[in-house]
């Protein structure tokens, strides 16, 4: 049994805040500066205990780096530390997503207009790179792949986020059935500062809010829709940061809180800002028609979809060594996982690809994006510089 050295949560904010202002490139490369700072530079850690919550993190729903420096944050100092790391790493790009929510407004002309349509066709390029990378691991063998098509068909026909969920849950029911795994890793885990008492708490939490939001909602608070529209798709982000897109997308376009140019350029920025991806629900929130929008929508809008993920990862920590050992939660997992591979395909098709690519000069500055990305393996934020000098270019001399 693995464990943490103890320290305070001021060393953990002044950790997470560097990390916050320099980690580009998305939850993979987060991960990697997570293991650099804490297991090598630091040793707050072994790699054992790092690669236990990273393997626990992507085996739950919600945004994984943050969700893994969150539990980096706990172990080592206690809720305080958790708080510490989440508001630390987070602030910078939140911050920085509602300043572009608030000049979003003033791009007008064919120069602003052409910045946000290189940011747009940027953003089919992103979520055609997670397609190809996500679908290589999550959907090996031919069963997954199945899944993968049947959700994509789902999403597709079924729009908005109640496809969605029907795609996941399917893909789950199919993935107890068929993709249980041959063999389970072996059963070792993290002491945790969590008793199970607490754990079956969070969840209490998480269940109560994902079932009585939508209740409190039909009262017809806005402030209330908001929290019950960000907190669902934060529940229900299997796979990585990419993934809420697509359940954003359901959530918040599909309602008419935000326009389809409006939320694929703001998606664009979010690719070349450090920090986790998430940040992108800030962003929404202020734009949003629905409720107060501003700084108020950000605040409701950031907390309810990054709350889900944290809830079950407490929930999780005290079970943690069963949970990783049982072959009909891999079973889940593994099909819940092909299921989202085909959602974000649907999304990649609509809205991404159907709202951005509205030519062939569209198309060509896409494909550029799409190699540069895969062949030359360049960082988002050089590949989010391109796309929006290109749509500059394109926009001043069509």
């Amino acid at each position: 049994m693995h464990t943490i050295a103890r320290g305070s949560w001021g060393e953990v904010a002044r950790a997470f805040l560097k990390l916050g202002v320099t980690s580009f490139g998305g939850p993979v490369a987060h991960l990697g500066f997570f293991r650099a700072e804490f297991v090598e530079r630091r040793r707050w850690l072994d790699d054992r205990s790092y690669a236990d919550l990273v393997a626990l993190c992507q085996f739950l729903p919600g945004p994984a780096s943050s969700q893994v420096g969150f539990a980096i944050g706990l172990l080592r100092a206690g809720p305080l530390g958790a708080l510490a790391a989440f508001v630390a790493f987070t602030l910078p790009s939140a911050l920085l997503m509602v300043a572009f929510g608030f000049g979003a407004a003033l791009f007008r002309g064919p120069v602003g207009e052409g910045l946000l349509d290189g940011l747009k066709v940027v953003a089919v390029a992103i979520v055609a790179q997670a397609v190809w990378g996500m679908a290589r691991t999550l959907t090996p063998d031919r069963t997954r792949a199945a899944i993968a098509a049947g959700a994509a068909a789902i999403a597709l026909l079924a729009a908005g986020a109640s496809g969605q969920v029907t795609a996941i849950a399917l893909g789950a029911v199919v993935g107890l059935l068929l993709c249980r795994p041959a063999q389970l890793p072996p059963s070792e885990h993290l002491r945790v500062p969590v008793s199970r008492t607490v754990g079956l708490l969070a969840l209490a939490v998480f269940v109560v809010l994902l079932v009585g939001l939508p209740i409190a909602a039909t009262a017809g608070d806005p402030a209330v829709s908001l929290a019950d529209a960000f907190y669902r798709a934060g529940a229900l982000v299997f796979g990585g940061g990419h993934v809420v897109l697509p359940l954003l997308e359901g959530e918040v376009v599909a309602a008419g809180w935000v326009a389809p140019p409006e939320f694929l350029a703001g998606y664009g920025v979010a690719q070349a800002l450090p920090g986790p991806l998430f940040t992108f629900a800030a962003f929404l929130g202020a734009v949003s028609d629905n409720g107060a929008g501003g700084a108020t929508g950000a605040f409701i809008a950031l907390l309810a979809v990054f709350l889900p993920g944290f809830l079950l990862l407490v929930a999780a920590l005290p079970f943690w060594a069963s949970l990783r050992t049982s072959a009909n939660g891999q079973g889940l997992m593994n099909g819940a996982n092909a299921a989202v591979v085909g959602i974000l395909a649907a999304a990649l098709y609509d809205p991404v690809f159907t709202t951005a690519v509205t030519g062939g000069t569209a198309f060509a500055l896409a494909l550029v994006c799409f190699v540069l990305l895969v062949a030359f393996r360049l960082p988002p934020w050089i590949v989010v510089i391109v796309g929006a000098v290109g749509g500059v270019l394109t926009g001043v001399w069509p």
